[in-house]
Order: C-alpha cells, then structure tokens, then sequence
C-alpha cells in the first residue's frame, strides 16, 4: 500500500495547492503525490479539502486508495459534465450497449439466415453485406462497453463523444 512507501522531504500535492506545511502524518500525502497537482486539483475544487479530508478519514486505510481513485474519476467527470458527471458517462454506455446488442442481435440474426439458406443449398449475398471484420469490431466494442471505470473506462468513454 502506497501509506507505507517511504515519502521524500517534499509536500505533497494537496499541501502544495493549500499552501501549507505538509506533515509526516499528512491524510492526503500517499495519496496525492507531489508530481500529480493535478489530481488533488480536480478533487478539491469538486469536493474541498475538507470534505475529502473527512472521508478519508471515515473509510478505513485499506479502502483509501481506491477510495482516492473513485473520487478522482468522478471529479474528472464532473468537471466534464457539470450537471450529470458519471451518471452522464454511464447513461451514454447503456445507451452504446443498447445500440449495440441491437446491431449483433441483427448479425446474429442475418447469420442463421444465411446458415439456413447455405444448408438448404440457396446460396444468397447476404454475407458479402455482413463481413467478419464489421462484426468482429462490433463484438469488440460491445465487449469495451461494459469497462465503465479505470483507464479502459476512460479511453472508451473518451472514444464515444
């Protein structure tokens, strides 16, 4: 766990960006590391110091970090989106995944058709319009859809503006 790494003499970033000494106790230093003012930024200016100081202070050492990351990403989301934040995010993926289930459920479909006409010995064109590389990146994609948080999240979100 990052508590126990060894800190340098340096402020961390949140103490950097509220310009006070950092102690060697400080709740913010393992998490906000003097080389991301960036991400204390985010959460500060969405949340304050202060409210993120007491539920860092609530949740117990172990679930910090991960504790640190959902706040960050939501901070980011709503800095994106001031009025949904994630619930944006994830209102557009459901739609995405809708969509999508609907294009493979029609592939699908498409498929057994031209299964059951080749069976038959009818032979159509059906699959000169459908390739496998259109529905490979749709499968794909679909696949990418259900990744929501962390940096795969980030990058499809990122894809889907």
């Amino acid at each position: 766990m990052r508590s126990h790494e060894p800190r340098s003499t340096s402020s961390c970033a949140a103490c950097k960006l509220l310009k006070r000494r950092c102690s060697p106790t400080c709740i913010f230093a393992p998490y906000f590391r003097s080389d991301e003012p960036k991400k204390f930024a985010k959460v500060h200016k969405v949340f304050g110091a202060s409210n993120v100081s007491k539920i860092l202070i609530e949740v117990p050492e172990e679930q910090r970090e991960d504790t640190v990351n959902s706040l960050v990403y939501e901070a980011e989301a709503r800095l994106r989106d001031p009025v949904y934040g994630c619930i944006g995010a994830i209102a557009l993926l459901q739609r995405k995944m809708i969509e999508l289930q609907h294009d493979l459920a029609l592939a699908r479909a498409r498929l057994a058709r031209y299964a059951a006409n080749y069976s038959t010995g009818v032979a159509g064109t059906e699959l000169d319009r459908l390739t496998m590389t259109g529905l490979e990146m749709k499968l794909r994609i679909c696949y990418n859809i259900y990744i929501v948080f962390g940096d795969e999240g980030k990058k499809v979100f990122g894809g889907l503006n």
